[in-house]
């Protein structure tokens, strides 16, 4: 029973938060959302006229952030005829700024214990029914060979439940780990090389030693930037419950040298609008703040999880063509950001807006704790923190993405050439970095062909890459494409990680 928190949980708890480290970054002593302010913007901005479309969709397409109320006209389109526009200048948006390529990545759960209560959640501490765990860091070491050995992943997204169990030195751990594991395959090695983080809000002190350690995107998700809804949904005396703690977090990070940082909505909490308004509003205070916005963004959609009836009864459940246009607007409103795609959605909705302008997605998921190395392969609720949607192997993934026209990346050379934080900013909004992208794709995905695939996934993707190195060949300098001549032979005979 985990309902009544311990001695040692109570005074960890009410160590965490340090109120010095959100009002340096409030003005006035409010906080950047005004709840107020975000609704009276969208009633104003009802039935834009096309002209001023036009105009919100060249601002983007040259790499712009929307103001506000650019963003709530978009959200405000009836026609769909110019829904279907936005759908495709998204997918342009995308193209520009991150060429034709997909990254891939895994979570890795490494610990389900945590203090706080969140009506929406599997993992709440009140919810008897699942079975709790912290992985050792021995676990941790198997869960990495699967990931990197077995299957070929080369990011992870590691993630984490809020307790002292799983701190910020725990962490730290895990990720030294994790980097540690080195796995012989069939033509070179299985390698993490970029291990981002889904944890909770953190003091600067604690970012720093992340950051020390080599932690690649910090993610925190809002989930919703409605107050009073927020304030629902994370019952008072929770260290969850204080909104502006988990607000600044992505303040304290930039502050701390975390480069990357991510933001996040979960997307059936509150009206969907509000909350694509909540995000553009973060963005835009990141950048004002200290000038660079969001790596990434993701917008997860409420699913079932064990013992979790807040879920059937939210009435703010998002429908699939909603789901789409919170994706395009997402786009169009911070277009240099990367935009994540998780398997929490089944493969025809994957299938259906990718397109639109998606860059990461996940794949060969499994989010119960140790779920890898155990090798179960059904779903077990009281396991997980919530159902998955998709459950395809790495394998059909990257097979469907090529036969889609999508390069599966496996680059992280660009943070190891620091290519991060306002540098990979102004690399994307001038589209400079899909140039650097491109090449590197081209190596990673040779490489984990010739690692991982199988017989029919790497006869589609020999095939993908030999209309890439045609175009690089017609669009880049003779120089560049014998250089990338030079590395791809190379890999072809068994060198690993080289990149541009």
């Amino acid at each position: 029973m985990l309902a009544v928190l311990s001695k040692k949980e109570r005074d960890w708890v009410k160590s965490v938060i340090k109120e010095e480290e959100i009002e340096r970054y409030m003005q006035n002593g409010r906080d950047f959302i005004d709840d107020d302010e975000i609704w009276e913007k969208l009633r104003k901005n009802v039935k834009p006229d096309k002209k001023r479309i036009e105009d919100i969709i060249q601002k983007s397409m040259e790499i712009q952030t929307l103001e506000p109320d650019e963003t709530a006209c978009l959200l405000n389109i009836e026609d769909p005829e110019i829904w279907q526009q936005l759908f495709k200048v998204a997918k342009d948006i995308k193209k520009k700024v991150y060429d034709n390529r997909i990254v891939t990545f895994a979570p890795l759960y490494c610990g389900d214990l945590c203090v706080n209560n969140c009506l929406y959640c599997g993992f709440r501490r009140e919810n008897v029914v699942i079975k709790r765990k912290r992985l050792t860091l021995e676990e941790i070491r198997r869960e990495t060979e699967v990931l990197a050995g077995e299957i070929g992943h080369k990011r992870l997204i590691v993630v984490y439940g809020e307790h002292p169990s799983t701190d910020a030195a725990y962490i730290a751990d895990t990720i030294r780990t994790i980097y540690d594991v080195k796995v012989k395959t069939k033509n070179g090695y299985g390698q993490i090389r970029r291990a981002n983080v889904n944890i909770a809000p953190m003091s600067i002190d604690d970012l720093t030693l992340l950051r020390d350690v080599g932690i690649g995107t910090y993610q925190v998700f809002q989930e919703t930037y409605h107050h009073e809804t927020y304030k629902k949904l994370h019952p008072e005396g929770t260290l969850k419950a204080h909104y502006q703690w988990r607000l600044y977090c992505h303040h304290r990070a930039l502050e701390a040298g975390v480069d990357d940082v991510a933001l996040g909505a979960l997307f059936g909490l509150y009206d969907w609008k509000f909350e694509v308004m909540g995000l553009l509003y973060h963005a835009r205070d990141l950048e004002r703040q200290f000038g660079i916005g969001p790596h990434t963004i993701s917008f997860p959609r409420l699913e079932p999880a064990a013992n979790t009836p807040f879920i059937q009864q939210t009435k703010y459940k998002v429908s699939d063509e909603d789901f789409k246009k919170i994706i395009a607007v997402i786009r169009l409103s911070v277009p240099y950001t990367g935009m994540i795609l998780t398997a929490r959605e089944p493969a025809y909705i994957r299938r259906e807006v990718i397109p639109i302008g998606i860059t990461q997605t996940d794949a060969s998921t499994k989010i119960g704790i140790g779920a890898y190395s155990d090798r179960y392969t059904d779903q077990e609720e009281d396991r997980q923190q919530f159902i998955l949607g998709d459950t395809r192997s790495l394998d059909e993934v990257i097979r469907e993405l090529a036969q889609m026209g999508y390069i599966t990346s496996f680059c992280t050379a660009g943070y190891r050439c620091g290519r991060t934080g306002d540098r990979i900013m102004t690399l994307l909004r001038t589209g400079r970095e899909a140039v650097f992208c491109k090449l590197n794709a081209v190596l990673t995905f040779k490489e984990w062909l010739d690692d991982f695939a199988s017989i029919e996934t790497k006869k589609v993707g020999e095939e993908m890459l030999k209309r890439e190195m045609e175009e690089i060949k017609n669009k880049l300098p003779q120089n560049v494409y014998e250089k990338l001549l030079e590395y791809y032979e190379r890999i072809e005979n068994g060198e690993r990680d080289l990149y541009f």
